[in-house]
Parts: C-alpha cells; structure tokens; sequence
C-alpha cells in the first residue's frame, strides 16, 4: 500500500485554517447585536433606572412599553440598553422624576459586568440637546434609530 504524504509550509496551513474564521462568522464579528429583552434583563434595568432616580422600584409600575432596547457591541464588549420608567400613580416623586428631562435614559455595562452605568437622556431627542455617551453606530443601526441620535424614533 502507498502513502502520501503531502509537505506545505506552516504559514500555508494557518493560511488555510484562518480562511474558515471570515467575517461572516459569529465569533469574529463587529456588529452590534439587537437582543430580546428578557425578564431577568428587564427586572436589572427595571431595578437600575429606579435606582437612578433614587426610589424604590415600587415607586414604578414598568419600563415605557415599546421603547425599551438592548444590544451587545462586540466591538467594545458591552452591553447597551435605552429605556424608561413608568412611574406608579401613587409616586409623586417618580411622577415628578421621570417628567422631562427624567423620562428616559441609556444604559451601559462591560461583559462580566452585572451593573448597569445609568445616563439620563431626557432631552435626547430635543433639537439641540448633546448626547450623555456616543452610542456606536453599530448599535444605533441595530435598533433602527437615526446616526448619531440618542433616543429612539417617535
């Protein structure tokens, strides 16, 4: 019986190995992901919105319906979230808290991290306003809103 044997550089064979790993694959990518906001997350950004305001998470009756995101940018290795409270009828403070200014806020953590940094981004969407972070474009293309804002589209 005959073997073969076949002799190839060793930057041939990395050659050959790294053309598996593309751009195309999950592990090597840049983009941001948009992620489904889960009970557990939504309890944590819930808990750290409530938190920034200093009150009680039972001053608060939910996260604003509908305009709540959360992504993860591998680029950087964190975890972005945009939202907002609804203050409980019963709560003057959270009623007063989340009015204008206090209505809305970005969110960031390091993967690993479990806290959330909490930004208020109330006049976000006001002409005019700047940004309290820069959000990569990544994760604003991946939550549909417009470069370079910080608030999701009326």
């Amino acid at each position: 019986m005959k073997r073969w044997f076949v002799v190839t550089s060793p930057l041939a064979v990395a050659s050959m190995v790294l053309a598996g790993c593309g751009a195309g694959g999950a592990a090597t990518t840049t983009k941001a992901q948009d992620l489904v906001v889960t009970a557990a997350v939504r309890t944590s950004i819930f808990d750290a919105l409530a938190k920034s305001h200093q009150l009680p998470p039972k001053d608060y009756v939910s996260l604003i319906p509908k305009r709540t995101y959360y992504a993860f940018n591998p680029a950087n290795r964190t975890y972005y979230a945009a939202a907002g409270l609804v203050a409980s009828p019963h709560s003057l403070p959270a009623q007063v808290g989340t009015q204008d200014d206090g209505g809305y806020q970005l969110l960031t953590h390091k993967s690993g991290v479990a806290t959330w940094k909490v930004y208020n981004d109330g006049l976000g969407g006001a002409e005019g306003s700047t940004c309290p972070i820069a959000i990569p474009a990544s994760v604003l293309a991946a939550w549909n809103w417009k470069p370079k804002s910080c608030a999701p589209p009326n």
